[in-house]
């Protein structure tokens, strides 16, 4: 994932987390000739006119000119029909092209399967969202002012736990090889967070946790006996038909095919490859594809994933705190779902997901009729202007697609708060 936004920019430290600011270090590293002379295409599912997508392929080439070394976005249910654009390179050895359908690490967008998840079980009636962590995981959660007793499933769906989020940082190319085959099991990133206090009283602010979901993770597992992965496997990727998302396991690759991930490491005179890591947690360790999130996000936001009362406990949001208004002005956030503004008026639902060498954005109408995703196969720890620069280049590349392919549907926009 990315650098917590929650962190304020002069006080930078690499982190994963999945609404995706990564926080930084020095200086940008030049692109190589080989990469600035990008391919870039269309992949029109429907045989509509190439024409018509230009807009998004010009799109997709701005966030190749922020630095991306490979860029594929994909746009389903549109008006002008599905289509996929790819721009800058796979591979810097090769320069082979980004593949269309190429599978990614989907990263915090896990955490809209996670919810989704939880609350079928509440609409099972098998967990309740007020039900406290200590109910379902018995003095896990203790120490240094943290309290399950006072912690309930609901705020740990929606960053208001207060729980401090010490997810381990990689901030330099050493640290990366470093960690890339050892990952954290839950137990030990929990512990991890009890040895701080937390950020707020349960309830009384929002701060962005992945801690929070790896809790939930365990919850899933509590009420379930099956993993979390499981339970996403059995419950949405099979009914759903995405057979292009899976747990990678204690697999620390990417099925092909797929960009290459890349890191800008400002200790490092070149980009690293960083494709290979092992991060298999709750909070982000899906691997999936830009068609099968599109169809995951239109299935939920079209009501084919979770009950009414559930996917409207869902979509009752917060207002993101300060830190999180800078990458997402005017944002709010829902129970493991994110509302955005839209520049053609309107709000577009979604996440978003960064780790490690890769970085994804999406928007989903409201109906659920359109859905955009676009995936970034490059990750910084720079500086957060550099970061910033990426992510606000891919929010306008989906938020563009979504306007232009959704019509008036998504400008009335929802009225949810």
């Amino acid at each position: 994932m990315s650098a917590n936004p929650s962190r304020r920019p002069s006080q930078p430290r690499r982190r994963r987390v999945t609404l995706g600011i990564a926080a930084a270090l020095a200086m940008a590293v030049a692109v190589s000739p080989a990469v600035t002379d990008a391919v870039a295409g269309v992949n029109k599912d429907d045989g509509s006119a190439a024409a018509r997508h230009t807009p998004f392929r010009r799109d997709a080439d701005a966030v190749r000119d922020t630095g991306a070394i490979g860029v594929q976005a994909r746009v389903s249910g549109g008006r002008h029909g599905a289509a996929t654009v790819t721009s800058g390179t796979a591979d810097i050895r090769t320069g082979r092209p980004v593949p269309v359908g190429g599978y990614f690490r989907i990263a915090s967008n896990t955490k809209t399967f996670v919810a989704a998840v939880v609350l079928q079980l509440v609409g099972e009636r098998k967990v309740a969202l007020e039900d406290t962590v200590e109910k379902w995981l018995p003095g896990v959660v203790r120490g240094n002012g943290n309290d399950g007793r006072k912690i309930t499933v609901r705020q740990l769906l929606q960053h208001t736990s207060g729980i401090h989020d010490d997810y381990p940082g990689i901030e330099t190319a050493q640290e990366y090889y470093a960690v890339r085959f050892q990952p954290f099991t839950p137990e030990q990133l929990v512990d991890r967070a009890m040895r701080h206090r937390p950020d707020f009283r349960p309830g009384t602010g929002w701060s962005y946790s992945n801690i929070g979901y790896v809790l939930l993770g365990m919850v899933i597992e509590k009420a379930t006996g099956h993993t979390w992965h499981d339970q996403v496997r059995d419950r949405l990727l099979k009914p759903l038909g995405l057979r292009h998302t899976y747990h990678p396991g204690d697999s620390p690759a990417v099925r092909n095919p797929h960009a290459r991930g890349y890191q800008r490491f400002g200790t490092k005179p070149k980009l690293v490859d960083v494709t290979l890591y092992e991060d298999p947690n709750a909070s982000g360790g899906l691997i999936g594809t830009t068609a099968d999130l599109n169809r995951f996000f239109r299935d939920l936001l079209g009501g084919k994933v979770l009950k009414p009362a559930q996917l409207r406990e869902m979509k009752r949001t917060v207002p993101l705190n300060d830190a999180f208004q800078l990458p997402y002005p005017g944002a709010r956030y829902g129970l493991g779902l994110m509302k955005n503004k839209l520049p053609c008026g309107g709000w577009a639902w979604g996440h978003g997901g960064d780790e490690v060498g890769y970085m994804s954005r999406n928007a989903v109408s409201d109906d659920g009729r359109v859905a955009v995703t676009a995936s970034m196969s490059t990750g910084w720890a720079t500086s957060v202007e550099d970061t910033l620069r990426q992510h606000r280049a891919g929010v306008r590349l989906v938020a563009n697609a979504l306007c232009r392919e959704g019509g008036q549907a998504v400008r009335r926009g929802d009225g949810v708060r």
